[in-house]
């Protein structure tokens, strides 16, 4: 099972390097009142509503208590398999001689090994489920990577050998075959019909104990998490430890929802947040793995970002959302559609970007070579443009803007200048103004000295002119589109 720990940072440019789910490590303080129904004061012996509210539609359907999940345990727990993996890793070896050999003429032929890097023996843990009766199994990348040798344990306790089909990282999914026929398999759900509050169920092998059940509730739909961006985890507070990965999700129907995959946590073990990758998406994976040995996603070559509200307000849109486009790389399948720094993608083939990380998703899930069609923000208004996708390639990525703060000051607080031609060769940009000194806002957004304005609110800049005729007709926020070594990104800053 893969765990998430938490990590902050309140620099501008840290977002482009974060490895975990970013959680705050204080304590908070919270209040409820008036709860629910409208409080109602009396006077003069007449009940008077404070809120003119609309009574709430009564409730229906509410379950009484828990669901009991025997049937299913019972049902489809013979599916769901414990597995083994041996294999090596390179560690630092330091032998340990003893005293009274130290003398030893053989001393010297020990010591060439003390301190250098052996291959160590490992071992691990995991899960899966049998999805045909002639042994083919789902479960996690993660679980059988690297591995010499996989085994696959039944309830019956048979034990197989067990052969690696394949397995993609982006997706975290994996197939491996057991020699046998006539074997018990489960029933494939539709994640979609999932609701937050629905009852899930996980059975699996945390710390090595066989077909463990625990029970819980879906807690979120659709979750990106930041080095896994292109699986829209199913988020739920079910009982996950480490050797749950790969084991099924089941609904209360009885059918597989879900790989459990990854559980965020402070201790290494489970704390009420658990994510598992939505069998829909498997199942394309595990495909192509069966049919073809290896995985193909789809990308678009881009860079991404997320829209606050003061990015919004600079380029007009009434209401955060979609994918800011930092960055577009040459000659990439976003380029050739046109597609530029500083336009909002609003949807994807008509399905809505409500977030950026909702968009590497429904890229890197597509076919290679399909068409889509995105609408985009561009100038204060929608237009529509159609891509064709490429092969994937480590070229998306997902950054997160410093809000900025809120200043007094009537300019932005820059200090810039024109770059000069091996300015511009080193930095490979064709123009831009080198930033040599902040105050003021743009002080308190990031920009430090040192980074090239590349743009202001999606226009090109090559002088100071420029800027101050964009500047004239800006609102009380501009989007400054700033590099920063080799990446960019817009940083909204407040000038109201």
């Amino acid at each position: 099972m893969q765990s998430k720990k938490p990590k902050a940072s309140s620099r501008l440019w840290a977002a482009l390097a974060a490895a975990g789910i970013i959680a705050g490590a204080g304590t908070m303080a919270y209040q409820f009142s008036y709860a629910e129904v409208a409080p109602q004061v009396e006077m003069n012996h007449k009940v008077v509503p404070l809120f003119n509210n609309p009574p709430a539609a009564p409730m229906t359907n509410v379950a009484a208590s828990a669901p009991n999940f025997a049937a299913v345990v019972k049902a489809y727990g013979p599916a769901v398999v414990h597995i083994n993996v041996k294999g090596e890793t390179k560690e630092t070896v330091q032998q340990q001689i003893p005293k009274q050999f130290r003398n030893d003429p053989f001393f010297r032929f020990f010591q060439q090994f003390n301190g250098q890097q052996q291959e160590v023996p490992t071992e691990g843990l995991g899960s899966g489920f049998i999805i045909s009766s002639n042994g083919l199994i789902l479960t996690n990348a993660h679980v059988v990577k690297g591995a010499s040798s996989v085994r696959v344990t039944l309830t019956d306790h048979r034990t197989y050998k067990a052969k690696v089909l394949g397995y993609d990282t982006k997706t975290d999914i994996a197939v491996i075959k057991i020699a046998a026929t006539n074997l018990p398999t489960v029933r494939l759900g539709n994640p979609s019909n999932l609701e937050p509050g629905d009852w899930v169920l996980a059975i699996g092998s945390p710390y090595g104990f066989y077909n463990t059940v625990t029970a819980g509730i879906v807690s979120a739909k659709s979750r990106s998490l930041p080095d896994d961006s292109m699986v829209p985890f199913i988020q739920t507070d079910v009982a996950v430890n480490p050797g749950n990965s790969g084991g099924p999700l089941f609904n209360t129907k009885g059918e597989v929802v879900g790989i459990n995959s990854q559980i965020f946590t402070q201790t290494g073990a489970f704390e009420g947040l658990s994510f598992a990758i939505p069998i829909n998406v498997a199942e394309r994976v595990a495909k192509q793995i069966i049919e073809h040995g290896k995985v193909q996603h789809a990308r678009l070559g881009i860079a991404v970002q997320t829209v606050t509200q003061s990015l919004a307000t600079s380029f007009g849109l009434q209401t955060p959302r979609g994918a800011l486009v930092a960055q577009v790389e040459k000659d990439s399948p976003a380029s050739k559609a046109g597609l530029q720094p500083g336009d909002i993608i609003l949807s994807v083939n008509g399905q809505p970007v409500n977030d950026s990380a909702d968009l590497p998703m429904m890229i890197g899930l597509s076919e290679p070579g399909s068409k889509v069609t995105l609408d985009v923000w561009r100038d204060h208004k929608q237009q529509t443009i159609t891509a064709v996708l490429g092969n994937f390639s480590d070229n998306v990525m997902l950054a997160s803007a410093s809000p900025g703060a809120h200043g007094d000051h009537g300019g932005l607080g820059l200090v810039v200048r024109p770059l000069n031609a091996n300015e511009e060769q080193q930095a490979g940009v064709s123009h831009g103004l080198l930033v040599e000194g902040v105050s003021g806002p743009a002080e308190q957004a990031g920009i430090q000295p040192g980074d090239i304005l590349i743009a202001v609110d999606g226009k090109s800049v090559n002088n100071i002119d420029q800027v101050r005729n964009i500047l004239k007709s800006a609102g009380k926020s501009v989007a400054l589109l700033i590099q920063r070594g080799g990446n960019r990104i817009f940083v909204p800053v407040q000038i109201g």
